[in-house]
């Protein structure tokens, strides 16, 4: 019995920890204008950035932000080297395996978009048509899953996505319908026709398996944050639109 009970390891509660070190650390996008993206003085600045400082002061602690991209979301939290994840992220399944998600802040959905002349309707008409995506993301997941065969660029984050496609290395892009937003008003030349919507989705926040004190803490900040009225002028900041009712978990 003593055996028994020496091999199970306490989980450690990451909410008492944050607490009593006075630090949390969030991991935060700067690929994905305008969630998270450098200013001209390379300050992180956006809606998932702003977000962070609003937990971080929720609970009364030291924020220490690190970069993130689409592809090591997931690793950074099965790591440990990041409390929280608040970066855009959809909620599937299999990532719900791996980590556990908080109620939606921001809704949005992920689309294929490119040139109006591009004769795409569907994952079915890709064709040859090669399609800009950063590797790990729900987007690049869908397309594959949907399009097996499709002519998929898998790039390393989202910036590189989006340059593929501006700079014409790619046909199409698939993104957040927000990032696509932002992309088309810095590259008036450029065409950001939506082809075909991928799938709606909302973003959540990540923390580790189990931390369920964690998560109860954000959603009771999430659902505060929704009452006074700061996830709608974050909408209305960054979005420029107002905040949608979220679907709930």
């Amino acid at each position: 019995a003593i055996a028994a009970f020496g091999a199970v390891e306490a989980k450690a509660d990451k909410l008492q920890d944050i607490l009593s070190t006075g630090v949390v650390r969030i991991g935060v996008p700067l690929d994905a204008p305008p969630f998270g993206s450098q200013d001209a003085t390379r300050k992180p600045v956006g809606f998932d950035i702003e977000l962070a400082e609003m937990v971080a002061k929720g609970l009364g602690v030291k924020l220490e932000m690190q970069q993130i991209t689409g592809a090591n979301r997931i690793p950074f939290l099965l790591t440990d080297k990041v409390d929280i994840v608040i970066s855009v992220m959809g909620l599937s399944p299999e990532r719900a395996r791996q980590i556990q998600f908080t109620a939606p802040y921001a809704n949005t959905f992920l689309a294929v978009y490119g040139a109006k002349s591009a004769n795409v309707t569907s994952p079915e008409t890709l064709g040859s048509n090669r399609v800009a995506a950063a590797k790990g993301t729900t987007q690049e997941l869908a397309i594959t899953e949907s399009a097996p065969k499709a002519n998929v660029m898998r790039t390393e984050d989202d910036a590189t996505a989006a340059a593929a496609y501006i700079t014409g290395q790619a046909d199409l892009l698939a993104t957040n319908s927000i990032v696509a937003q932002a992309l088309a008003k810095q590259n008036p030349n450029k065409e950001f026709e939506r082809k075909f919507v991928i799938r709606r989705s909302p973003a959540h926040m990540g923390v580790q398996m189990d931390q369920h004190n964690l998560v109860r803490w954000l959603d009771s900040f999430i659902f505060y944050a929704s009452m006074n009225g700061e996830l709608d002028r974050l909408h209305k900041k960054y979005l420029d639109m107002p905040m949608d009712p979220l679907p709930t978990l």
